[in-house]
């Protein structure tokens, strides 16, 4: 019998993932978790095991410990088991509200279906089918309510698809096509959880280059490069050049390997798909993001830099905050005396000279607006139309700033706009560290119909404050205010 077929020695896939990031924790309810599931027939893989503990680690006030989760796995190796022992365990014993999204309609039903196994079978669950107050199956509107105020709710994603909803655990399946746009519509649905312990779990696999996947590929920079203390971050993969015929290596990255998944069922798959297919579907191969250099040449940008620059007359000022919405900056900018156009952080009087507005969290957003409006008559803030700065409008706007919102091909105008004026001439910034690390880490991404612009998703690290520069200098070139102020 040839080595395909022998059945002597049976490779078992690794239970450690290549990369594991865990926030430290007081105490932790994955245990309790695995029982639970255990006592139901969802018997959890050792590897299952430890990707639930780095989810439910508990901090010393009782808070998830993680709230940010992500997962990254190839296919068929059960992440979806996962995501069920986090649903039952939340629903029944802590009556967390879960949404459930997924990139497709059927996937999303699939979970559903599957969850509902629990609930449905009164005969062999019966304490379960008892706590139940509601099963919803109309499609797209499915969910499980229970009379503890557990429910989970099961949706595709749209530009619109989080509309509506207040949860506890926000869950994102197939998150290599989880797209900023989506994730603005998303996320605020856990920021007045009702527990006051929200949490955040993406799963997928690493995006192809046709796909969105900026959101889980940010989170993934974060989790491969640990700076996110809040962030769980679990993956199985190998790197660029690791040989894809190696029966060793494909143990290394599926752990479920000799269990759920066949040697047989690979070599099937490695004979049917390219090498970069294969890669990153089966080796969980993510893009070699550092293998191209910044969109702005670091030889242009310090070229740009003069100490001495300030606007005169009317200054225009931008807002962004980051997808994950742990970053936040403020940007203003206007013309110099020589007609040359000029950005900058805002630093606002009274902060310590190292202290920009470019921060953690958005909390501090809207007061430092409303108080930059009483040193700037017909203050007005420009925001990218379908970013997470649009969660801030309300607030803006009852303080009476108005927002004017710019859409994404405008944007994509303003990138080629600032990289023209860096390269050749025309721009220039007062040489802040928080700026010029952030030109430093910007990457290009297409936009359509040829159109380029700034990429969060391949850059490597946040590029909140240059973002918002791009939409200040472009506003200014505009000339589309007359707002007066002088605040130096």
């Amino acid at each position: 019998m040839s080595q395909t077929r022998s059945r002597s020695v049976v490779l078992r896939g690794s239970q450690q993932p290549r990369v594991s990031l865990a926030p430290p924790s007081v105490s932790n309810d994955f245990e309790d978790a695995v029982d639970l599931a255990a006592g139901y027939g969802l018997v959890a893989d050792e590897w299952q095991e430890d990707v639930l503990e780095g989810w439910l680690g508990r901090s010393p006030a009782g808070k998830w410990a993680a709230p940010r989760c992500g997962l990254a796995v190839p296919r068929q190796n059960g992440k979806n088991g996962c995501l069920e022992i986090r649903e039952l365990f939340g629903m029944v014993i802590l009556g967390e509200k879960f949404l459930h999204t997924a990139h497709e309609v059927k996937t999303a039903r699939k979970a559903f279906l599957r969850l509902c196994g629990f609930f449905e079978n009164e005969r062999k669950f019966p304490e379960l089918a008892a706590m139940v107050k509601e099963i919803r199956k109309t499609n797209g509107q499915e969910a499980i309510v229970l009379d503890n105020g557990g429910s989970v709710e099961f949706v595709a994603r749209s530009k619109g698809s989080g509309r509506g909803f207040t949860v506890d655990v926000l869950v994102c399946d197939e998150s290599q096509e989880l797209t900023d746009e989506q994730l603005a519509a998303l996320l605020p649905t856990i920021s007045s959880a009702p527990l006051g312990n929200p949490q955040l779990i993406l799963t997928g696999t690493p995006p192809s280059p046709n796909m969105g996947g900026e959101v889980f590929t940010r989170m993934r920079t974060a989790g491969v490069k640990g700076t996110d203390n809040r962030l769980c971050w679990k993956e199985w993969s190998l790197v660029p050049g690791d040989d894809l015929n190696d029966r060793a290596n494909w143990a290394k990255v599926n752990p479920s390997l000799g269990g759920r998944l066949t040697v047989e069922a690979i070599i099937d798959e490695r004979s049917a798909m390219d090498d970069a297919t294969f890669g990153r579907e089966r080796g969980g191969i993510w893009e070699d993001e550092d293998a191209n250099g910044s969109a702005i040449p670091a030889t242009a940008w310090a070229d740009r830099l003069d100490a001495d620059s300030e606007i005169v007359g009317s200054p225009v000022f931008a807002l962004d905050v980051s997808p994950m919405m742990t970053h936040s900056a403020i940007l203003f900018a206007g013309h110099r005396a020589d007609g040359d156009v000029h950005g900058e952080i805002l630093h606002r009087e009274g902060q310590p000279p190292g202290e920009l507005d470019y921060r953690l969290g958005t909390d501090w957003v809207v007061p430092a607006m409303i108080d930059l409006k009483t040193r700037v008559p017909g203050l007005r803030v420009s925001i990218i139309k379908g970013s997470q700065a649009e969660t801030l409008v309300p607030e803006l706007e009852d303080a009476g700033i108005p927002v004017d919102r710019v859409a994404v091909s405008e944007f994509a105008a303003a990138c080629g706009l600032v990289f023209k004026l860096a390269t050749t001439g025309g721009l220039w910034h007062i040489g802040q560290p928080q700026l010029t690390a952030a030109v430093a880490a910007t990457k290009w991404r297409d936009v359509g119909e040829g159109a380029q612009a700034w990429g969060r998703k391949k850059s490597t690290s946040d590029i909140t404050p240059f973002i918002a520069f791009t939409l200040a200098i472009h506003q200014a070139q505009s000339a589309k205010y007359d707002v007066l102020a002088s605040f130096y």
